[in-house]
């Protein structure tokens, strides 16, 4: 199997069996949860690939593969940095990482985190260039999710004709976002949530502090748990109960506006960062109305019964479906004070009318 990669042995296997059989699909599609595995599995894929005809530099391919994992300081200060250039600026240098010549990823950059139209057409043009060794060229486009509808069309030309030295990788949280004509050139991997014992696993394998707790809130997902920043992950959760507090009129109004100062004085804290944090609340709150005995956020146990005692599914629904459309406007430039405001007086007005 694949080194270091936990779970989804499926497709772990299916991908294997394409290396070893020769026959690589051109187009794959991997779908599933964020951090669940989709952009490492494809690098594991990648670096397997291109070491098959030259297995004395195997060790030499997976290193500079895995120099552009997205999650590494270097590459997460690349993109923090490219938010506050303009627009134009990122137009005329199209983002991409290509530690290995034969490996290229592209992924959704900026300040509302998209695929441009000018890296697909980047990814086209690039996509022709023949293999600087051996007999594949591997593309990973991370996100494609996350891509407006011109630049999945700027991809569609890519997928009609792809050049017979081309893998393509692309992921997807939800791949019925993405147009049906690249599904339908895609062979689709679906991937899942890992279960508590092989998170036990990557958490040994990894070396996790806090492993317990990270693992509590990641869902079965070892790219969020690695990747948490409990400290911050704490506040976060703090203003996202106290909207919800608020929203069921377990708290008042007024609770609600003091503590949301923080967030409202912040330039740089989006409402999408909360969307992870306020998912995993409402899942709390189901799983005490339903007498489930585990929680993601046991510490928050009692608070969580009270505000589970004020509501019903539907206010939950509603939740989420709120939720749900942060981000769409946060890429319309709608003001977060407006939108965590809105948030709160909606659900209060729903708990209202419940009762």
């Amino acid at each position: 199997m694949f080194r270091s990669f936990y779970g989804n042995r499926t497709a772990a296997e299916s991908l294997e069996r394409m290396i070893a059989g020769g026959r690589i699909a051109q187009t794959i599609l991997l779908a599933g949860p964020e951090g669940v595995g989709k952009a490492t599995l494809a690098r594991r894929f990648a670096a397997r690939l291109l070491a098959a005809e030259a297995p004395e530099a195997a060790a030499e391919i997976e290193h500079k593969v895995e120099m552009d994992d997205l999650s590494l300081p270097e590459n997460r200060k690349i993109l923090d940095e490219r938010e506050k250039w303009p627009g134009e600026k990122r137009a005329e240098e199209p983002l991409f990482f290509a530690s290995h010549p034969d490996f290229v990823t592209f992924c959704p950059e900026g300040p509302l985190r998209q695929i441009s139209i000018q890296q697909m057409r980047l990814a086209r043009s690039r996509a022709q260039l023949r293999p600087l060794k051996g007999r594949w060229r591997v593309f990973l486009i991370d996100r494609l999710d996350r891509a407006g509808a011109q630049a999945a069309d700027a991809l569609l030309k890519t997928l009609e004709e792809p050049p017979e030295h081309l893998a393509l990788f692309v992921t997807a949280a939800n791949p019925f976002d993405l147009p049906p004509t690249i599904r339908s050139r895609s062979v689709i991997f679906w991937m899942t949530p890992l279960s508590e014992s092989e998170m036990q696993e990557a958490a040994r394998a990894l070396g996790w502090e806090d492993a317990e707790r990270r693992i509590a809130l990641a869902g079965g997902c070892p790219g969020v748990a690695a990747a948490l920043d409990l400290e911050e992950y704490g506040k976060r959760r703090a203003l996202a109960l106290a909207m919800l507090e608020s929203a069921a009129s377990t708290a008042s109004f007024a609770q609600w506006v003091k503590a949301s100062q923080g967030l409202l004085a912040s330039k740089t804290e989006k409402m999408s960062r909360y969307a992870p944090v306020m998912y995993g609340l409402l899942e709390d709150v189901l799983t005490v109305q339903n007498g489930g005995a585990k929680l993601r956020n046991e510490d928050l146990r009692a608070r969580l019964e009270k505000l589970a005692a004020r509501v019903d599914f539907e206010w939950v629904r509603e939740a989420v479906e709120q939720v749900d459309g942060w981000d769409g406007l946060e890429r319309r430039n709608v003001q977060k004070a407006a939108v965590a405001d809105s948030f709160v007086t909606r659900l209060a007005e729903a708990a209202r009318a419940a009762r």
